[in-house]
């Protein structure tokens, strides 16, 4: 028996798992240590499966040169598309850093050995958080299921627009800032005016020995909060999901 591999169809399949791969390289929650190789390599060639019957017929290179290229294009591709998504949704870890600098935890850092990073402690609490309301909910398959559009609005053997990628990846960064102020500031605001109310206490009387208290005071004070601000994070990572998938529909030239 004599078993016939079409190619095209097999390029197609093996470009797009690069496409993909490369995007699970940056985006989490695959992308770290946390998550093996071997296991991102195998779920892009799972995911790639979907991507090989809307490939056109005859639009995949077959000439080594412009293989070499299409797979140099696709990587790029991919991690422009996980760089977007990546500055999107870490926008609840920077929220939780923003809470640890104003509420005196930015000295309590320690080493995480999956990012290979400092990591303080709301700052990586809130990752985790975010990480379990996204499978929670269902967001990492809102996320994958943008990642795969992409192939709709930018085939493999197309060469990709870059006249908007920049306005693309401004917008993405600023929405990151402003994600993570509009989750952090109700209680950086809170923890502002205890330390000026503190302060003010300390010169007026300063025989109370305001500033004993001003530390413990300050920590209780910030982990109250803390508690009241979850119930904002699942709108928050929802709201970070849409931008995530329109910020690469608008990558690859789709709006």
């Amino acid at each position: 028996m004599t078993l016939t591999v079409a190619g095209e169809p097999l390029l197609a399949y093996l470009l797009a798992s690069v496409r993909i791969v490369s995007w699970l390289a940056l985006v989490p929650p695959f992308a770290g240590r946390a998550v093996p190789t071997f296991a991102k390599v195998v779920l892009s060639l799972a995911l790639a499966f979907a991507v090989v019957p809307t490939v056109e017929a005859g639009t995949i290179p077959t000439s080594t040169g412009e293989l070499l290229v299409t797979t140099l294009t696709q990587v790029v591709v991919g991690s422009a598309l996980g760089l977007v998504t990546y500055v999107l949704l870490a926008a609840i870890a920077t929220a939780g850093s923003l809470i640890d600098t104003f509420g005196g935890f930015q000295l309590a850092q320690g080493f995480d050995p999956l990012s290979m990073n400092m990591n303080t402690v709301f700052g990586k609490l809130h990752q985790m958080l975010a990480v379990m309301i996204l499978f929670a909910t269902g967001g990492h398959l809102l996320v994958l299921g943008g990642l795969l559009r992409t192939f709709d609005v930018l085939p493999i053997g197309e060469a990709p627009r870059l006249d908007g990628a920049s306005d693309v990846l401004l917008t993405a960064f600023g929405m990151f800032f402003v994600t993570a102020v509009q989750i952090a500031l109700p209680l950086v605001a809170v923890l502002f005016v205890a330390d000026l109310g503190l302060a003010l206490l300390t010169k007026v009387a300063p025989h109370l020995n305001a500033i004993n208290v001003m530390f413990p005071a300050k920590i209780g004070l910030t982990l109250l909060l803390l508690g009241l601000s979850f119930p904002v994070l699942p709108e928050a990572v929802s709201r970070l999901v849409e931008l995530a998938n329109e910020a690469q529909f608008a990558l690859v030239g789709g709006g």
